[in-house]
């Protein structure tokens, strides 16, 4: 350990208990996310596919996000780990502006959105939800989203879960008040439903840059300044973990993406597009604990990494999987067992609507099995500072087996004479299960060439 550390910050927590406000938060954000196909439903089915078609779009945002945390949240991590305040202070600096180029980016999407939209060969009600729904989103997010990846990472560098959890909840808590004021009082229809989810993240980034303050206020008034050299390159330290993840997440982004033009293509495709938009929303809302600890993973991971502590790498892998299969097996099978029906005739419109989305709902435990090592192998890499596994990990799935494996499963429900979202479904999954079999070999056999000690050097 890092002299000049003071005591308090030795007493690193395990990572459930550093995931636990997370699931907390995760799961209420989550939840808010299913509120507002909830109130979409009231409107009709092309608002709740609305919200379907802008999950790609969505993801592109979030591949961004998620590679600037998760480059800034590992350094700054490792940083405050060794005592090393003159790189914690580069890092901030270069991620600032970062943001600055990147957010106005997003808005030109957002406007691109608007325009783009009439023009895609979808159901003309469809297209009109989709341009104000999608158009609202984007153009808001690049004005708040971004501006919360400096305040999320440093309090996460110094093991505050708990606060990312309160942004979380207030976030949701002044969306669900929106939500309910445009659409009800106002009567904005799915322009009111994506504006009340930008504005609602305005709290949560006040709350978190306060917090943040005043981690930073503690650090440099507690802790002794390590004999370090600044960052020669601090851009491209930032780089080495920012473009792998993100291009990780803009590969989930096309997966979506292709999902929808094949369901596009199908018979029924609007209530195809209906029933996998209300699967995917509650397929993620049940990751959410998982997503919850793999972002625990990342500052877990790289302050122990920056220590040695290869032996409490390991330790913390093995509750994170643990903890992943019970939740799969014991809590989201019974629950989506329970609900399913309720859930699909709450959510639809059609009858055709709500026996799709029955069905492929069933799915959801085993999805949610299949795809959790991935969530959990990529942010130990990156907390050991390796981009590059999940990269390739991602590519494998994404453009090796997605496309392939979706096909024949369209294919072979064909033949079986079931409607092809099964097949499509199906076939996700199994490269799903694929693609997590290799990256947890590849993520043990990496840890295993550190060593196992408490003093192992990296």
């Amino acid at each position: 350990m890092a002299a000049g550390l003071p005591d308090i910050d030795r007493q690193d927590p395990s990572v459930l208990r550093m995931a636990a406000p997370l699931v907390i938060s995760f799961v209420m954000r989550a939840t808010f996310t299913m509120v507002d196909t909830v109130f979409a439903a009231t409107i009709g089915d092309p608002a709740v596919a609305a919200i379907g078609l802008t999950i790609p779009f969505e993801f592109v945002l979030i591949a961004i996000w998620v590679g600037m945390s998760t480059g800034l949240t590992s350094n700054l991590s490792r940083s405050v780990g060794a005592g090393e305040n003159r790189r914690i202070e580069q890092y901030l600096k270069s991620a600032l502006r970062l943001v600055q180029i990147v957010s106005p980016g997003f808005a030109l999407i957002g406007v691109g959105i608007w325009f783009v939209a009439p023009h895609m060969g979808l159901d003309p009600e469809v297209a009109r939800q989709f341009r104000i729904y999608g158009s609202t989103m984007l153009f808001g997010a690049s004005l708040t989203s971004f501006w919360s990846i400096l305040p999320d990472s440093m309090v996460k560098a110094h093991q505050d879960t708990r606060t990312t959890m309160w942004a979380g909840i207030i976030s949701n808590v002044l969306n669900l008040v929106m939500n309910a004021l445009f659409l009800f009082v106002f009567g904005w229809g799915i322009f009111g439903i994506a504006l009340s989810t930008v504005l609602g993240r305005l709290g949560g980034l006040a709350y978190a840059t306060a917090k943040a303050n005043a981690h930073e206020r503690r650090r440099k008034a507690v802790q002794v300044e390590i004999d370090c050299n600044p960052d020669p390159r601090p851009y491209r330290t930032l780089f080495t973990l920012t473009i792998p993840s993100a291009l990780t997440f803009a590969l989930m982004a096309s997966e979506a993406g292709l999902v929808n033009l094949l369901l596009s293509r199908m018979e029924n495709a609007t209530e195809a597009i209906v029933a996998y938009s209300i699967y995917y929303r509650v397929a993620l809302f049940a990751l959410n604990p998982i997503i919850a600890i793999g972002v625990a993973l990342l500052p877990f991971t790289a302050r122990r990494f920056g220590r040695g502590d290869i032996a409490g790498i390991l330790k913390g892998l093995r509750e994170a999987g643990l903890a992943m299969v019970v939740y799969s097996v014991l809590i989201v099978g019974p629950v989506i067992a329970i609900i399913a029906p309720w859930v699909a005739r709450s959510l639809t419109e059609s009858e055709v609507s709500a026996g799709f989305t029955r069905i492929l709902l069933y799915f959801v435990p085993v999805s949610c099995l299949l795809g959790s090592p991935f969530l959990l192998c990529r942010p130990a890499f990156e907390g050991m500072q390796r981009g590059k596994p999940g990269l390739i990990t991602a590519l494998v799935r994404y453009l090796g087996l997605t496309f392939p494996l979706a096909w024949l499963g369209i294919r072979m429900t064909t033949v079986t004479g079931l409607h092809p979202i099964y097949g499509l479904v199906v076939g996700l999954m199994i490269a799903s299960l694929l693609s997590s079999a290799m990256f947890t070999a590849w993520l043990y056999k990496a840890i295993k060439g550190l060593g196992t000690g408490p003093a192992a050097t990296t």
